[in-house]
């Protein structure tokens, strides 16, 4: 079985069970089972016995990540208590003086918690949504305010539970870092840059169109919206603004001071050379451990939380993180079922589309294109890139880090694009619980801008595969966009400052 086509049955069964049933966990376990029984002939105990065999071999492999998933949920939960959320709200609601001052600010805020997108929905909405209502803004509109900065700025942060489920999901044995591939693909993530841009100049030249105009026409005309039932923050600390700001700015600089020192900066190298040969996942661990350190000096000596407060969140923490790890644990199985020492998957696709130059130059167009079908249909952005990253290494020589970066790019991109217009999508409808909004309302606005801005990186994709070069690619996509934008402009309302 292993080189043939046979290889592709684990992937093919994971991914068509996922749009089948929108069920992703119980699809990729049913994708390596079914992998498992193809190597071990057809043998119900020998299968069961090599599918936790890869898995045991997987998580050992990955458990920083892991590890930094948990630290990162608990020190999420500590914020989320401290109060510090509703601090800045009330800082918020003093400072802003109009329309555009509220959506921006509600940009900034969203910009600024990009360590992971579920703590950004609620958060946001949450802080925001009494400001944003005082200027007669639809909650539709902040819901799309908030899951435009949630995954798509989440995406192309280094220091995000993102990066470090993206650098995990490569192949093992493939010579490549995760995280400088990473780091590579951020330019040329086409949907969460244009997405952030486009988002801009809708709010700064106060323009909607389509479903959005319509809803912001009727709150302007009738006021504040009915609020629907949301999840809300456990608020139980007095914590101030600097209790938001701090723990984040310690985080990013712990994390990036944890690689230089596991790049060997102690040892005598370089910057450059630390950051290119530091152990990423090991240093987000040390980075998020110190920071709850800090975090602990930082609001119990002030008693902004009890001690008790303090240690629950720990098991809260966990909780939040669990469908993250389950993912991560199925999609890394998946993957292993497929490497060179079981199916040997490689083989029987390099040899099937190494000959075709066209079907290389389509590659990132068509891997954009399966990864947008693929998160709309699950609901999840991490499933999407943990099945098709691998793949996508399969498919393309491995020294060709250049086209790499641009099909991984564009696998990123797909995934966060359908996540951003699927109605299961766990952050869609967290950002339509933080915002107090009707789901169906929030979706039905916000796929015609997210389809405006995916064509767009159709366009780029396109161009990138065929010219083998990414900045074209961006070039492209946002000169697709900018002709959007005049269209837009031309025919959109503009709403009142």
């Amino acid at each position: 079985m292993a080189g043939t086509a046979w290889a592709l049955l684990p992937p093919v069964v994971a991914i068509a069970l996922a749009l089948i049933t929108k069920e992703v966990y119980l699809s990729l376990l049913i994708g390596i089972v079914s992998g498992a029984l193809l190597v071990t002939g057809f043998k119900p105990l020998a299968s069961v016995e090599t599918t936790f065999s890869i898995m045991g071999d997987k998580i050992g492999g990955n458990v920083d990540i892991l590890i930094f998933l948990v630290l990162l949920g608990i020190l999420v939960a500590l914020i989320t208590k401290s109060g510090a959320s509703k601090a800045y709200g009330n800082w918020a609601s003093k400072v802003i003086k109009s329309k555009r001052g509220a959506l921006l600010s509600t940009v900034l805020l969203g910009s600024l918690i990009f360590v992971d997108d579920y703590f950004n929905c609620l958060t946001v909405g949450t802080v925001m949504r009494p400001v944003t209502d005082k200027y007669k803004i639809s909650r539709a509109k902040l819901a799309y305010i908030i899951d435009a900065t949630a995954a798509p700025v989440c995406i192309i942060a280094p220091i995000s539970s993102w990066a470090a489920a993206v650098g995990s999901s490569l192949p093992e044995g493939s010579g490549i870092d995760g995280f400088s591939l990473f780091i590579r693909t951020i330019p040329f993530n086409l949907y969460a840059i244009l997405t952030i841009i486009f988002m801009l100049y809708l709010i700064i030249r106060n323009i909607d169109y389509g479903a959005m105009k319509r809803y912001e026409e009727k709150t302007a005309r009738e006021g504040e919206e009915t609020a629907v039932s949301g999840e809300e923050l456990r608020i139980s600390g007095r914590g101030k603004v600097i209790d938001l700001v701090l723990p984040i700015a310690v985080l990013i600089l712990f994390c990036i001071s944890g690689m230089l020192y596991t790049g060997g900066i102690l040892e005598g190298a370089g910057i450059v050379e630390a950051f290119a040969n530091c152990d990423s996942a090991r240093s987000l661990v040390l980075g998020s451990f110190f920071t709850l350190v800090v975090t602990f000096l930082l609001y119990l000596p002030r008693r902004v939380i009890s001690f008790r407060e303090f240690c629950g969140s720990f098991t809260e923490g966990f909780k939040a993180m669990t469908p993250a790890i389950m993912i991560l644990c199925l999609a890394w199985t998946l993957s292993g079922i497929c490497r060179e020492e079981y199916l040997d998957i490689g083989s029987f696709v390099r040899g099937v589309v190494g000959g075709s130059a066209l079907i290389g130059m389509l590659l990132p167009a068509i891997f954009f294109a399966v990864a947008t079908g693929l998160s709309f249909a699950t609901g999840t952005s991490w499933g999407t890139f943990g099945i098709l990253i691998p793949i996508a290494f399969v498919v393309l020589d491995a020294g060709d880090i250049n086209m790499l970066t641009i099909a991984t790019a564009s696998i990123l991109a797909g995934a966060v694009c359908g996540d951003h217009i699927s109605p299961i999508s766990d952050t869609t409808i967290l950002a339509s619980a933080g915002a107090q909004c009707n789901h169906l309302s929030h979706v039905s606005t916000q796929i015609p801008y997210a389809l405006t801005v995916a064509a767009c990186c159709m366009a780029g994709y396109f161009a990138a595969g065929f010219t083998k070069n990414g900045w074209v690619g961006s070039l492209v996509g946002l000169e697709a966009l900018a002709a959007s934008l005049l269209l837009v402009g031309r025919n959109g309302k503009r709403t009142e400052k």
